[in-house]
């Protein structure tokens, strides 16, 4: 475990950490800045995130090469219609002298990279509710602590929907972030190109150990943070939900809102942001800067929004100027 005089040089590791991390991780990845940063947001709030975007954008490419800059145990899983929840947790199996043994699945890693999650049934997508949430699995009536730190990246395809099965609320409701991935820029569609059709790879060093990023999640949590920098989280989780205390936006536009859990992602978010630019506490402009990536999953439109081409973004746009 690292050792820092106090919380003040941990925070500026933690600042000089992430600098190189984006370093290296800029060799493989052209552009997507903001993502990065909301992924090893996540990873040092110690929350799991999903990553939606078209076919081509780098999604697998870019979990894979994160976890090639953290020294952690990295385990992928290809999420298709035929997988069955002993496939992800594992399951017991008889020996030859009749015994039972528990054989792990690959969710005993630290980093997991559910590929293409919604292409699985619900039955086994509900196999990664226990570990997202409690950080362990259950076989048998015996519970397995999982390794820390351990954390879902997962990525989903927004526009192919023949095979594939909606996350649940409760599914979605786990993952901190929802992060979506643009096409890349002119400039920076022409160096993927060069960089992808050359005979030569790029490959990245390891940057932090799984020591440093339980250190570092702990840290995040020790960040103080002003009770008006909490008020305005909850407030702003709580305008989206319809009725008397929601806004005028969710009234008119959704049929469901962002429950707590939203709230505490709000408040540890902007933590994690302000320390990653080189602040000791966030203010109102850290929660701004993740409050679509957390909401965006937490809130369902109702037939108006959809009717009329409202996204869950525009509404979050206009809840934060309302707010």
């Amino acid at each position: 475990m690292p050792t820092y005089a106090n919380d003040i040089d941990a925070a500026n590791a933690l600042s000089e950490s992430y600098a190189k991390l984006k370093s290296e991780i800029a060799r493989v990845i052209v552009g997507q800045d903001e993502v990065v940063r909301l992924v090893l947001t996540g990873i040092f709030c110690q929350g799991h995130s999903l990553l939606v975007g078209v076919p081509g954008l780098a999604k697998t490419l870019l979990v894979q090469t994160i976890s090639n800059a953290l020294d952690l145990q990295f385990k992928r899983i290809q999420f298709t219609p035929d997988l069955m929840p002993s496939d992800i947790v594992g399951a017991e199996t008889m020996d030859k002298e009749r015994n039972f043994h528990f054989v792990k699945g690959p969710i005993f890693a630290n980093i997991i990279l559910a590929d293409e999650i919604n292409r699985t049934p619900p039955k086994t997508q509900a196999a990664l509710l226990e570990s997202m949430q409690e950080y362990a699995v259950t076989i048998a009536g015996q519970r397995y602590a999982l390794p820390q730190p351990f954390f879902v990246l997962a990525t989903q395809n927004p526009i192919e929907q023949e095979g594939t099965y909606p996350l649940p609320e409760a599914q979605l409701d786990r993952f901190m972030f929802n992060i979506f991935l643009d096409y890349p820029s002119y400039e920076q569609e022409l160096q993927i190109v060069k960089s992808t059709t050359a005979d030569q790879t790029a490959s990245v060093s390891k940057v932090l150990s799984a020591e440093d990023i339980v250190y570092f999640q702990h840290l995040v949590r020790r960040v103080p943070v002003a009770d008006n920098v909490v008020e305005y989280a909850v407030k702003l989780s709580q305008m989206t939900r319809p009725g008397p205390g929601g806004s005028a936006a969710a009234n008119e536009y959704l049929e469901w809102g962002a429950g707590p859990r939203a709230s505490q992602y709000l408040v540890l978010g902007a933590k994690c942001n302000a320390l990653l630019n080189k602040k000791y506490s966030p203010d109102i402009e850290d929660v701004r800067a993740i409050a679509s990536a957390v909401l965006r999953h937490r809130m369902v439109r109702n037939f108006k929004a959809e009717a009329e081409g409202i996204t869950v973004d525009a509404i979050v746009a206009r809840l934060i100027a309302a707010n």
